[in-house]
């Protein structure tokens, strides 16, 4: 049977620091997989009191004073999130002979081809309780409980005014504490590779396959944005003796979150890469990994363990969906921001919802706001936003800094700080004042630097809001990163009504101008590209010169890529991709080079 068949061809990725942070309670025991941030440590403690309340268990309090607290305190709750799932797997498999049960919605949601769906209205057509119970405890799965560690947030902690180790920093600790965890599931590294952190996977059991049926407990996910990265990186994991299980391609601009654009590479033919070289990957890995796990002295397994090629980002439509399934051979697909609006599934407040549901595309924009220096997808009207302009207003700017999680800068102290905060940002305006600059000028740099958004705190005030916990330090306003897809969502719907939108069953989308998701990627290049530009000094540097071009070429690559795909599957797209080739090519800076091609 396709493995892709088998349950379900979709994944809920992470998304911001609490949307995500409890999803697996809500849905994995309908076998769906979803991911945790497990950065703030401190959201983790507090929901892990509150769902120890809620199931009645003993909630011991992890002290900021307790040696190792934040691994600690990460251990804990995704130990007391496995106990959950496991609690309510269990209590659905025994739910069999009730009407309208969760068994029932578990198969219910399946995709009609899902061979697990099949076999059990196969196996429950013989009216046999006792044999098709057997069946499911042999064969249904819950959802796995993944996490994310963004590898750049690796903060360097102190004790007592001394720097503690490498292994407490922040990104180095959140790692220990999944190790270290009850959980068999898989840790998403995200943000780029961390040679250090990388390295520090092979100081845990888990991470490698066991004897007795090679089967490895922690898995390792990377989430990547073209092939090149991922052969890097899967190669230096090798080395280490780690296998990466999965490789998760995002569209660099086409997502939620921080958005890390490529040089004009575009997601069909990023995929269209990683289709023709799968088996070179694993083969490029396989090797290496091999011949290291026998100098450690450890099970080799005979054959390379399974690698998956999953996608995500700006997925919206059931034919999208299976087009990457079925043309690229995805295992499976991210579907992320359109569940913002599911609250049965992810954890958004009242206010910040019905932003989501009137936002168009004007209030979906990529921002500066991040302290990481990253373009960030955001949402205009956020409370964060209005709270940040309300104390530049009073010509207090910045944020008090209660978290640090993103502090990195290190241009006025010797300790890092937020450029978010309020500390960092009146040393940079007094630094400004001296320059001399004229009116226009300041301006734009002072809007520049108040800009930045304390995030860390923003991204996670959400989850206390809807769980009425403890905000004296955070306080209550919220932000929030969908993706571009958010615009063409409108209603809140329930899970049902999105996994059937996904699966085709149903349509929860009510406009009817959404364009393909490679059409949107591809215009966000061209709006990304433009803004570069426009930014750069004149006259342009030669150097900044060539990598616009070769911005300009790795798109125009792209659009010959989409003009022979879609004229042998579906020509009616073919005339869009021709319009975005004439406005790059008449774009002025690129004009005089290309009038052949224009004439």
């Amino acid at each position: 049977m396709d493995k892709r068949l088998a349950g379900h061809s979709f994944h809920i990725p992470v998304m911001g620091i609490s949307f995500t942070i409890d999803t697996p309670i809500k849905v994995a025991h309908y076998g769906i997989s979803s991911v945790i941030s497990i950065v703030d440590d401190i959201l983790v403690e507090k929901m892990r009191e509150f769902y120890a309340s809620s199931v009645g268990e003993t909630f011991i309090s992890i002290s900021d004073k307790t040696e190792d607290f934040r691994a600690k305190r990460i251990t804990a709750y995704l130990n007391l999130v496995d106990r959950i799932v496991k609690d309510k797997f269990d209590n659905l498999k025994n739910s069999l002979v009730e009407k309208g049960s969760d068994i029932e919605k578990y198969m219910d949601l399946l995709p009609d081809l899902s061979g697990v769906k099949q076999k059990f209205l196969e196996v429950s057509k013989q009216d046999n309780i006792k044999e098709l119970k057997d069946w499911l405890n042999e064969n249904l799965t819950p959802g796995s409980i993944d996490v994310n560690i963004m590898t750049k947030l690796d903060k360097v902690n102190y004790a007592n005014g001394e720097e503690l180790p490498s292994i407490y920093n922040d990104a180095h600790a959140a790692l220990r504490g999944f190790a270290n965890s009850t959980l068999e599931s898989s840790v998403v590294l995200s943000a780029g590779m961390n040679p250090r952190l990388y390295g520090y996977i092979e100081q845990f059991e888990d991470f490698y396959p066991n004897e007795e049926t090679g089967a490895i407990k922690k898995k390792v996910i990377l989430k990547v944005s073209d092939y090149r990265s991922a052969l890097i990186q899967g190669k230096f994991l090798a080395k280490k003796g780690i296998w990466v299980s999965e490789y998760r391609v995002e569209s660099g601009l086409n997502c939620g979150g921080h958005a890390f654009a490529t040089d004009g590479f575009l997601m069909g033919p990023i995929l269209e890469e990683f289709k023709n070289n799968r088996q070179e990957l694993t083969n490029a890995t396989f090797e290496t990994y091999s011949k290291v796990l026998q100098t450690k002295e450890r099970f080799s397994p005979e054959q390379a363990p399974e690698i998956k090629i999953t996608a995500q980002g700006g997925v919206g439509t059931s034919e999208e969906h299976q087009f990457l399934l079925d043309y690229y051979n995805i295992d499976c697909v991210g579907w992320g921001t359109p569940f913002l609006l599911v609250p049965e599934v992810t954890t958004v407040d009242k206010h910040t919802i019905t932003l989501l549901v009137d936002a168009k595309e004007e209030d979906l924009y990529l921002s500066n706001i991040s302290p990481l220096g990253v373009p960030f997808n955001s949402l205009r009207g956020n409370t964060k936003d209005i709270e940040k302009l309300e104390w530049i207003a009073k010509g207090k700017p910045g944020s008090s800094c209660p978290k640090k999680y993103l502090v990195s800068n290190t241009e006025f102290t010797k300790r890092a700080i937020c450029s978010a905060s309020r500390q960092f940002q009146a040393l940079k305006i007094k630094e400004l004042k001296r320059e001399g600059l004229n009116e226009d000028d300041f301006t734009k740099a002072y809007d520049k630097i108040v800009d930045k958004s304390c995030i860390c705190v923003g991204l996670g005030t959400t989850a206390l809001i809807n769980n009425d916990l403890d905000m004296k330090e955070e306080g209550d306003t919220v932000s929030i990163c969908p993706g571009p897809n958010m615009a063409y969502f409108s209603k809140v719907s329930t899970p049902d009504q999105m996994i059937g939108h996904i699966y085709g069953k149903n349509n929860i989308m009510e406009r009817t101008d959404r364009p393909n998701m490679y059409i949107k990627e591809l215009g966000m290049y061209l709006d990304y590209l433009k803004n570069k530009i426009a930014e750069e000094p004149t006259p342009i540097s030669p150097k900044q010169l060539r990598y616009f071009n070769k911005f300009k070429n790795n798109l125009m690559s792209g659009i010959a890529y989409y003009k022979q795909l879609y004229t042998e599957i579906n020509a009616s797209l073919v005339p869009e991709f021709n319009e975005f080739e004439k406005e790059l090519c008449a774009f002025p800076l690129f004009r005089e080079e290309n009038e052949a091609i224009l004439n």
